[in-house]
């Protein structure tokens, strides 16, 4: 394990798209469910113990060498809103062109080739650590941190609100992100013997009509 390449998969400035995206925090600071520090706190966790939690798992799987095609219809499966699907697509396009740059792999040629349009994120996200020499469980830890980063960071944009504040919110969050990342290399491993079914569909319907709600502005900062 290359805990050099860890810090680079999971840091905001390798190239992956997720800049663009707000992980659902326009709509629900549009809405009124994020004003301040407090609200975010709220909105973070919801997203981490259900989209999050899915997301880790996914990761995870892939990681662990499971079918990609398996995990990229589960991961369909357990995204309704056809934005979110798309968007999903777009982030894991993106991710797996940084992937391939940094960590050269047949494996990830071979995906790319399969999935023009983008495989999930979370799927490529798996997919790129077990490139760079990491496992279920640091694919895991990514995807559950990026799962609430990128809201808090949007959030600082949407809000201007202070970045210490934010980054507090993400720092009261870390057990909570240790938790939902074990829960979700248990269900990757369970995946291995008993397939797709074994992985968590937390569900967060909020999430999923915000960003329809989201896809049909005229005008917005971020892509979902």
């Amino acid at each position: 394990m290359s805990r050099a390449a860890l810090l680079v998969l999971a840091d905001g400035r390798f190239p992956a798209g997720g800049h663009a995206h707000s992980g659902g925090a326009e709509a629900a600071v549009k809405a009124g469910r994020i004003t301040g520090a407090a609200s975010l706190d709220h909105f973070c966790r919801g997203r981490l113990h259900t989209a999050g939690l899915v997301a880790a798992s996914l990761a995870g799987a892939a990681a662990l060498g499971v079918d990609v095609v398996a995990l990229d219809e589960a991961a369909d499966a357990r995204t309704p809103s056809p934005a979110l699907r798309t968007a999903a697509r777009k982030l894991g396009r993106q991710l797996m062109r940084a992937a391939r740059a940094t960590w050269p792999s047949e494996e990830l040629d071979a995906v790319a080739r399969e999935f023009p349009k983008g495989a999930h994120q979370p799927v490529v996200l798996g997919l790129a650590a077990r490139a760079a020499g990491l496992g279920a469980v640091d694919a895991a830890y990514c995807a559950a941190y990026e799962s609430v980063s990128g809201a808090a960071s949007a959030t600082v944009r949407l809000l201007s609100l202070d970045p210490f504040d934010a980054t507090a919110v993400l720092a009261r969050l870390a057990p909570e992100m240790d938790r939902v990342a074990d829960r979700a290399v248990e269900a990757a491993r369970r995946v291995v013997d008993d397939g797709v079914d074994a992985l968590p569909a937390a569900s967060a319907p909020l999430l999923e009509i915000g960003a329809e709600v989201h896809a049909a502005w005229g005008v917005r900062l971020f892509a979902s």
